[in-house]
């Protein structure tokens, strides 16, 4: 029984350390979503710029989905020091 519970623990643990959320994406590059408006995000990611060039498919929708989430132009924009 204790090897089953360490083993989830242990394979719950490497999955939610490998999938990565788009805040912490964006802190990793050093990008503020509220620097650009929504459609700007979008037409970056659409064209493989920069911050989206050299990411997974999973990355790039996580970081976009919280870009034009908080996007200037967003109904939650991002807050300096949030």
């Amino acid at each position: 029984m204790l090897k089953k519970m360490t083993f989830f623990l242990m394979l719950f643990s490497i999955s939610y350390l490998c999938a990565a959320d788009g805040k912490a994406i964006a802190n990793k590059l050093g990008v503020s979503a509220s620097s650009k408006a929504s459609a700007q995000w979008e037409r970056a990611a659409s064209q493989d710029r920069e911050p989206f060039a050299g990411l997974s498919a999973d990355e790039k929708n996580a970081l976009l989905d919280y870009l034009i989430k908080h996007a200037a132009d967003s109904n939650t924009p991002e807050a300096a020091g949030m």
